[in-house]
């Protein structure tokens, strides 16, 4: 099997979209002789902060020495982004060679794998077979019933902030998506929660006391800032100082949380010392989150998509770009509560340029224009990624700023036209 064999039987139109439950991955997993077993993991789940929670520890445990897995989800470039190995993404003929080991299996079974499904079980082999010691993996959706959660007891079951988002399937209050989420605790781990609002931060705790797993708090202020820029933040911890090349300050929470996870795996005698912490943390990137592409004039990309994000994108921009007249390039999915994601956004914008993100779920380009309108702010409804771009660089003075948000799925299109417009390279070559 070729990878792009591979790719198209992954993505094949024959697999269910979103099916909760566990009965089908545990089946496919038994069959493929429980390689979850031979692993241990640090689980991650929550409405928003998943991947830079799960990028940063993966990160650190890289420089402690550990070879380490991450599992994310979605990804934005690549597919291969979404299993990596010491920060390096599977090669395409492992993924096809491990998508061909798996194939028969699935195709065995009576009630087929969701492809989500069939892409953790592939996610999990891989990792046993190339002696993975730590696994840091994302949750897709939910928690309980989420196909990560196939794997036995974590080393830590990790709270990032949780929201109303997926309503439909998790529930139509945070307290419920808190109990949904909370499915990952399992006898034996230790837990980590972000400092959510109080209603979340009960419940996790009292299952959390009802089961005797011991509970690490994220603590802001354990962090102190020294200075901030759009080529990073710094912090005092403790003794050290540390830079996050992460924008925003829900970023700087998002570190709490990764600190109180390694506080617990010290407690579990996993051995990480402060230079890991401090060059690890200075080493992690996560494309597509409040990420500077380059300037003259500044673009921003991110792929902020319910209304926690839009919250946290539009402090980073008065942090970051306030004063600047702000052009806004902009799509989203149907699904998503995008009346309220524009509430505070919208508000920051000199004119829009709306597309329809590469997604059977999408919202029409023309629809979302029409809403957009409501802020009295020019509108522009674009036809492609590469369109948008052009005409909003052309746009926008150099004193100003582009901010491309509203959907992961078209975060990658974005980023390639930029990119062809304006040069190769990354954002950190564009600023030097």
């Amino acid at each position: 099997m070729r990878y792009d064999e591979a790719l198209q039987y992954i993505h094949a139109v024959c697999w269910k979209g979103s099916v909760p439950g566990l009965e089908r991955i545990t089946e496919l997993m038994q069959r493929l002789g429980n390689p979850e077993k031979e692993l241990k993991f640090i689980h991650i789940v929550g409405t928003n902060g998943k991947g830079s929670t799960a990028a940063m520890l993966a990160s650190v445990l890289k420089e402690a020495g550990y070879r380490t897995g991450l599992f994310t989800s979605p990804y934005v470039v690549d597919f291969r982004e979404r299993m990596q190995m010491d920060g390096e993404m599977i090669p395409p003929e492992e993924l096809a060679a491990e998508t061909e080991a798996v194939k028969p299996f699935a195709d065995a079974m009576a009630d087929a794998p969701t492809e989500f499904e069939l892409i953790t079980a592939i996610a999990l082999r891989w990792f046993a077979r190339r002696g993975a010691q730590i696994v840091v993996l994302e949750a897709g959706m939910g928690g309980a019933l989420d196909s990560t959660n196939v794997i036995p007891a974590p080393e830590a079951a990790v709270f990032t902030n949780i929201g109303l988002d997926h309503t439909e399937f998790l529930g139509d209050t945070v307290e419920a998506i808190a109990r949904t989420k909370a499915g990952i605790l399992k006898p034996g781990c230790a837990a980590a929660l972000y400092p959510n609002e109080p209603a979340v931060c009960e419940i996790i705790e009292d299952l959390c006391r009802s089961m005797h797993i011991p509970l690490y708090h994220a603590d802001p202020l354990v962090l102190v800032p020294l200075e901030h820029d759009l080529r990073g933040q710094h912090f005092r911890w403790g003794k050290l100082n540390l830079a996050l090349p992460l924008l925003g300050e829900h970023q700087r929470r998002n570190l709490c949380l990764v600190l109180a996870v390694i506080e617990l795996l010290r407690d579990r005698n996993w051995l990480i010392p402060d230079s890991a912490i401090r060059t690890g943390i200075a080493a992690v990137h996560w494309p597509g989150r409040f990420e500077l592409l380059g300037r003259d004039p500044l673009f921003v990309l991110d792929g902020g998509h319910n209304p926690q994000c839009m919250d946290a994108l539009w402090e980073a921009a008065n942090r970051y770009l306030a004063g600047k007249p702000l052009t806004v390039i902009t799509g989203v999915l149907a699904d998503k509560d995008y009346a309220s994601m524009y509430d505070r956004t919208g508000e920051l914008a000199t004119r829009f340029f709306t597309l329809t993100p590469p997604n059977p779920r999408a919202l029409d380009a023309a629809a979302l224009g029409a809403l957009l309108e409501q802020y009295g702010k020019p509108v522009t409804v674009c036809h492609s990624p590469q369109e948008a771009v052009k005409l909003a660089l052309a746009a926008t003075p150099p004193a100003g700023a582009v901010l491309a948000y509203g959907s992961l799925y078209l975060a990658a299109d974005i980023r390639s036209a930029y990119l062809e417009l304006c040069g190769n390279g990354s954002s950190d070559a564009i600023l030097q």
